[in-house]
């Protein structure tokens, strides 16, 4: 049966009681044609040309066509790379808008655009039998509420969906490593016990693999290489039966959000999978290279890469903002996804070559995001670099998002570990950064504070290695970053030597602490607060292995007590959450810092910027508090960085330790006027009678 025209209204395939309507975006394009496959995706058994194009966008109906139904698009238009153009229909291209995808890309050039031999000239072999499909699908059941966190007692856990549970012995062995792995309450039960509110789970959009990166053996395993924004990753499909990625993957998010766990994925709309001007088409390229992509204005054969993996999406076409934008909503409405994590994010906000690429803070992106009904209460969270000239934005983002600070994260190993930085920065991160966030626009929770994430050395490889170990990768140990400032403690890598470990242990434990403590949104990585180690890989990223699955069975379970108590400690005193910025004067409900000395003396300019300086203290209290008790109690934190111990005489009135990062885990104990604190270690401590009331 012949396509019947359709309307512009929705892009992709939706399915209909009467059959499915499909569109999609390709301005530059001569003609369309809707291929449709069997069931297993390599036989093509009908071909369909688009009967309409309205503004852009091909589209038709085909009558008593239904869920299930296998498809992928052929798109003319001339081989013109000069000027832009990739369209060759030889090549079957995936729907950008697919919600289930069939195949595998698994690196073969005959997915090239262009000949191999000779790239000015279209490749005319037919790749249909191995190229990536899209599979109509009926729409999910409604999910599960979201839940609302409070953002001045939001903690994220950074995690993968395969790497946290891949070796978890409590999770079935057919479920590890999948949506279905993190449902279980084995994994749910170690978060909850943690203290986390909110879970950010690394990329699960489905992905393809980078052709060099198979060709060795190896996989795209942290996932930041999108070919299907909007369809969840069949990868970690547990396979059960009755179940699909789709439904596995709502089963997971309803599943943490019966355990009131906020969820966050990180997403990868900067690029694509495609990379560079030598990498395969697979959809966007095929179906309209110039719309899609910034292209050199000089050069349009070549690809803007302002990040470093080849392309740059062009979110400033109307048709690829709405592009994102629905995809984004998909997230939330059919997942019920809470909030996102944005690979990249000023790549998404760069204007065009009349504004030499700037980014802007009410770029169209930002702009769409905070006026859409569906996506403008949920959490927006910004990686706030990228490479591209101005790449670096931190705190420019628009009021409302949450921003990685990679400020606090190098202050806290540089004081912590190097013997480097100032009272006055590591106080100025502790602080919230707030020369970055403004006070005045942003909340005090805007600074995601964090040492370690998913790209750099874990917790426990911090502390034990100089030098990044990433020969497994295959690039002979130049990829990952080389300014790591990282401590190995007197011996690279593994060690028996007591004294080693016990002072690893106890800059762990410091870490961790200054991280939880400080003002701001605290974010651990999965596997630091079990002591997780990937043998001094600091760029993981095709590690499908036990260098990046938890191991669960030599779990540190001290370390993750200590957290456990850290974050107890965060949540029961409101003096140490993110609900107001810092003040150096009083003023009513606001939190009141004092800084001092360790002989209990405010600092002098000269000792603000002195770098021998490794010890600090400070006090916040709340401010004339309505009601006394234990969340109102004022709280003191003594921080001696030093590599011997440091005496600090303590303000006026009773105070009961908590946290000690040298010791770990044990009882409160009441302090004295006078305490000194071991080398490398940091104290909490709360008033006593406030604490008792």
């Amino acid at each position: 049966m012949a396509l019947l025209p359709g309307n512009t209204r929705a892009l992709g395939a939706s399915l209909q009681a009467d059959g499915v309507h499909f569109a999609l975006a390709a301005p530059h394009a001569v003609a369309v044609d809707l291929c449709l496959f069997d069931d297993s995706g390599r036989t093509e058994i009908a071909r369909h040309a688009m009967p309409s194009q309205t503004d852009g966008i091909w589209h038709g109906f085909l009558p008593g066509a239904q869920a299930g139904l296998v498809y992928g698009w052929r798109v003319h238009g001339p081989w013109a790379p000069h000027l832009g153009h990739r369209f060759n229909p030889a090549k079957l291209m995936l729907d950008p808008y697919a919600r289930e995808v069939v195949g595998q890309y698994q690196g073969q050039n005959i997915h090239l655009g262009n000949d191999p031999a000779d790239p000015s000239r279209p490749d005319p072999r037919d790749n249909a039998t191995e190229a990536l499909k899209a599979r109509v699908v009926a729409d999910l059941p409604a999910p599960l509420s979201g839940v609302s966190v409070d953002a001045a007692q939001r903690v994220i856990y950074e995690l993968h969906i395969k790497g946290f549970t891949a070796l978890h012995p409590d999770v079935p062995l057919e479920l590890r490593g999948s949506y279905a792995g993190l449902a279980h309450p084995a994994a749910i039960s170690h978060l909850k016990a943690l203290g986390i509110t909110s879970v950010c789970l690394m990329p699960v959009a489905q992905r393809a693999d980078e052709a060099r990166l198979l060709n060795m053996g190896l996989t795209n395993y942290w996932g930041y290489s999108s070919i299907a924004w909007s369809a969840p990753e069949q990868r970690y499909w547990s396979g059960t039966e009755g179940s699909s990625p789709r439904s596995e993957f709502k089963h997971m998010v309803d599943a943490l959000h019966q355990a009131d766990l906020e969820v966050i994925l990180d997403v990868v709309y900067n690029h694509t999978a495609e990379t560079d001007e030598f990498g395969p088409s697979l959809s966007l390229r095929g179906i309209d290279n110039a719309t899609y992509y910034q292209l050199e204005p000089g050069n349009p054969a070549r690809y803007i890469n302002w990040t470093g993996c080849g392309n740059c999406v062009n979110l400033n076409q109307p048709l690829v903002l709405r592009t994102v934008m629905d995809s984004l909503r998909l997230w939330v409405q059919e997942f019920g996804v809470d909030g996102f994590r944005f690979d990249l994010a000023p790549v998404l906000a760069r204007g065009d070559q009349a504004t030499q690429y700037r980014f802007a803070s009410n770029a169209p992106f930002l702009l769409a995001v905070a006026q859409d009904p569906v996506l403008r209460s949920k959490l927006m969270v910004a990686e706030p670099w990228d490479i591209g000239p101005g790449g670096y934005q931190l705190g420019q983002f628009p009021a409302g998002w949450l921003e990685w600070n990679d400020k606090f994260r190098d202050t806290q190993r540089a004081f912590w570990l190097c013997g480097q930085e100032t009272p006055g920065a590591l106080a100025q991160r502790l602080a919230g950064s707030s020369e970055s966030f403004d006070p005045q626009r942003r909340a005090a929770s805007s600074s995601v504070n964090f040492v370690t994430a998913h790209d750099g050395f874990t917790l426990s490889d911090l502390v034990s290695y100089n030098e990044r170990h990433n020969l497994a990768n295959g690039e002979n140990n130049r990829d990952g970053h080389g300014h790591n400032l990282s401590y190995d403690h007197g011996a690279e890598g593994p060690t028996d030597n007591p004294a080693i470990l016990a002072s690893r242990l106890s800059h762990k434990r410091a870490l961790l602490a200054a991280t939880v403590l400080s003002l701001g949104t605290p974010m651990l990585l999965a596997g630091d607060d079990i002591g997780h180690s990937q043998r001094g890989n600091n760029n993981a990223y095709c590690q499908n292995n036990a260098t990046t699955w938890l191991n669960w069975l030599n779990a540190d379970r001290q370390l993750s007590a200590f957290v456990t108590q850290l974050l107890q400690a965060r949540r029961a005193r409101k003096a140490l959450q993110a609900r107001s910025w810092w003040q150096a004067e009083p003023a009513r409900g606001q939190l009141l810092a004092r800084w001092s000395t360790p002989q209990g003396a405010p600092l002098t300019p000269d000792e603000w910027n002195d770098g021998r300086q490794r010890a600090l203290a400070l006090h916040v209290s709340l401010s004339s508090p309505d009601t006394h008790g234990a969340d109102n109690a004022d709280c003191l934190l003594l921080f001696n960085a030093a590599r011997q111990p440091q005496t600090f005489d303590l303000p006026a009135g009773t105070w009961l330790r908590h946290i000690d990062s040298s010791g770990g885990t044990g009882a409160d104990r009441l302090l004295t006027a006078e305490e000194t604190l071991p080398a490398g270690c940091l104290w909490l401590a709360s008033t006593q009678a406030l604490f008792n009331t």
